[in-house]
């Protein structure tokens, strides 16, 4: 029988309308504003005392708390406000009254009802220009990076001179340069013919001070460019990694001048992790430690970081750092402790062997190197007055987490313990994992985009949307009456099943890709258009109702699909060489394709064989 679907087609079309309806519900619920609380290192845990004392402050200063929870592993706690432009001040707020030991972050909560999240419904992720995000401005400590790398040259000078056996005498490094003693100008040249036969990146000058033949090192111009340019390239491969870590959809991570990195994290939901992840060295230093003859100058002493054993001096010179680690994975040693197994590259492996095959006996220290928020007050003209502002900025904390004997020569796998449990240890692992920072970096700016342009361009958006859809729904309904009311419901589904599919893929929706659902809408039209018309002439040729209905929608499909086809490959194209924004508007626009072909082809027609199927129809409103 013509225009009759068999029934497990009107099955599969329900199911699909049914998931569509489920899964692009939760966009109905927007989420909260909040603010997140989190330990400034991965073993201060967050309790209910704390969340309590911010959500007073918080009211005392006219703040209203919609909800105070706090996570249940303890690591994190969540305010909900009621306003969102509450947002900013409640972070001052907060973080004036839990103090530096905990970071203050801003945060979206969802509101997605619990029925859906078990159902696996989330919400569309929306980009930095729609939901808003965080912009950090990352600023590399280049001097931190030349200092770290004239200390391990230092450490391979020293190791050089004592093997062949010339006696030297350690002096403080000044402007970037190394410098030795020598008791005379004999032995001081003997060790300048050594040094420029091993090494080549030294300007070696000569000088005399209190009796001794000093010997000075600094690296040449061409050397100091290349640590400069590294340490910049090798902190941006880890800030790339550590937001891939992080799991973050469409993250703008680029370089900015000379030192400073960009990192934009639209949508996220826990920017206190985030703020944390990044702006964290983590880095390791491997010292050995201090010798009976060792002098105070050529030492420095460290405390524990649990603070179980007295503080423990070790050499100034460095063995390796962190950025030499090529894998690091979280485990546990034979007594059931937190561990982390290291990997280290081939330079690295050679140095650490190097470095233990001589000192077998003696101790080695692991030093945690890592970057605590702390305030600084500066006196600053605000509003022509001068007076005392609080300026965020961070502190360097080294500690020793390992301090263990040497029993055998070491190579490019070994392992680190003396961590404070598994959390730490993970993290630790995941931040060596994704790569060692080459320096320092500091956060020169933090911006939280959203509050107001994100709604501003949501709701732009959404009226652009709502205006497309009732002008083409009113030119289809003119044109072809009642099936253009047919075409007006397909036309509305089609967006359902759209934002389903969108929020299922976990694709991202920016204000191109609005656009992009704006073209959806006249193209998914458009398929309805070239059927209509078909049937319109198969009428007019005097061919039968039901004839004419059948022959339009078959006889309309090659059109169709050679039309969704040119665009589909359109889009490919866009998205594949993109970028940003582009890419937005090509995914909204290739997966428009796809659902407009099953709501403009399949659905349309089960409503019209629905509605006269099987019937004597004489005359078409169309």
């Amino acid at each position: 029988m013509l225009n009759k679907y068999p029934l497990w087609k009107y099955i599969l079309i329900v199911a699909v309308l049914a998931v569509g309806f489920i899964y692009s519900a939760p966009n109905l619920y927007p989420d909260d504003a909040a603010i997140q609380v989190t330990g400034a290192s991965s073993a201060l845990q967050v309790t209910q005392a704390e969340i309590d004392k911010a959500s007073k402050a918080l009211g005392d200063a006219g703040i209203k708390v919609k909800a105070a929870t706090i996570a249940e592993n303890g690591k994190g706690g969540l305010l909900r406000l009621a306003k969102q432009e509450d947002q900013l001040p409640a972070k001052d707020v907060v973080r004036n009254t839990l103090g530096d030991d905990y970071v203050v972050a801003l945060n979206l909560a969802p509101t997605t009802p619990q029925w859906l999240r078990a159902l696996g419904a989330h919400p569309m992720k929306l980009g930095l220009d729609l939901s808003g995000g965080v912009h950090f401005l990352l600023e590399v400590d280049m001097d931190k990076a030349v200092d770290a790398r004239l200390q391990v040259y230092e450490g391979e000078v020293k190791a050089l001179l004592r093997k062949e056996r010339v006696r030297y005498r350690s002096l403080p490094q000044q402007d970037d340069a190394i410098q030795l003693g020598f008791a005379d100008d004999a032995t001081r040249d003997q060790a300048q013919a050594l040094i420029r036969k091993n090494f080549t990146d030294f300007d070696l000058t000569t000088s005399s001070r209190n009796e001794l033949a000093v010997l000075r090192l600094g690296l040449t111009q061409a050397k100091l460019a290349e640590i400069r340019e590294y340490s910049i390239k090798q902190n941006l491969t880890t800030v790339r990694n550590r937001v891939n870590e992080l799991g973050v959809a469409e993250p703008l991570v680029q370089r900015q001048g000379a030192n400073r990195i960009v990192v934009e994290l639209p949508g996220v939901q826990d920017t206190a992790e985030a703020k944390r992840i990044l702006g964290k060295t983590a880095n390791l230093e491997f010292r050995l430690g201090a010798g009976p003859d060792d002098t105070r100058a050529s030492t420095e002493t460290f405390e524990f970081r649990d603070g179980s054993r007295p503080p423990a001096p070790v050499e100034r010179s460095l063995i390796i750092t962190g950025d030499q680690v090529t894998d690091a994975q979280a485990g546990y040693d034979e007594h059931g402790r937190p561990q982390v197994n290291i990997k280290l590259d081939g330079h690295g492996g050679d140095l650490m062997n190097r470095a233990t095959r001589s000192n077998v006996g003696r101790s080695m220290a692991v030093i945690f190197i890592e970057q605590k928020p702390s305030t600084k007050t500066v006196r600053q003209v605000v509003d022509g007055v001068e007076q005392n502002v609080s300026v965020p900025t961070f502190t360097e904390d080294k500690k020793i987490i390992s301090l263990a004997t040497i029993q055998s020569p070491l190579g490019n796998q070994f392992r680190i313990t003396g961590l404070d449990g598994q959390g730490e240890s993970s993290e630790l692992a995941l931040l060596l994992r994704a790569g060692g920072l080459a320096a320092p970096m500091y956060f020169a700016e933090e911006r939280t985009i959203g509050p107001s342009l994100g709604a501003d361009n949501i709701t732009k958006g959404i009226d652009a949307s709502l205006w497309g859809m009732l002008f083409v729904s009113l030119f289809i309904i003119a044109i072809y009456r009642f099936f253009g009311v047919i075409a007006t419901v397909a036309l509305s589904l089609n967006m359902v099943v759209l934002l389903a599919l969108m929020s299922i893929l976990g694709a991202t929706l920016t204000l191109p890709g609005i656009a992009g659902i704006v073209l959806t809408m006249g193209m998914a039209v458009d398929a309805n258009v070239l059927i209509f018309s078909r049937i319109r002439e198969e009428i007019a040729a005097g061919m039968a109702v039901q004839r004419a209905i059948h022959e339009g929608f078959n006889r309309a499909y090659t059109a169709i699909i050679d039309a969704n086809l040119t665009s589909l490959l359109v889009g490919g194209i866009l998205f594949a060489m993109g970028t940003g924004p582009v890419k937005g508007f090509a995914v909204t626009m290739s997966l428009g394709i796809f659902t407009s072909m099953f709501t403009a082809i399949m659905v349309t027609r089960a409503i019209v064989n629905l509605i006269y199927g099987g019937r004597d129809v004489k005359k078409l409103w169309i």
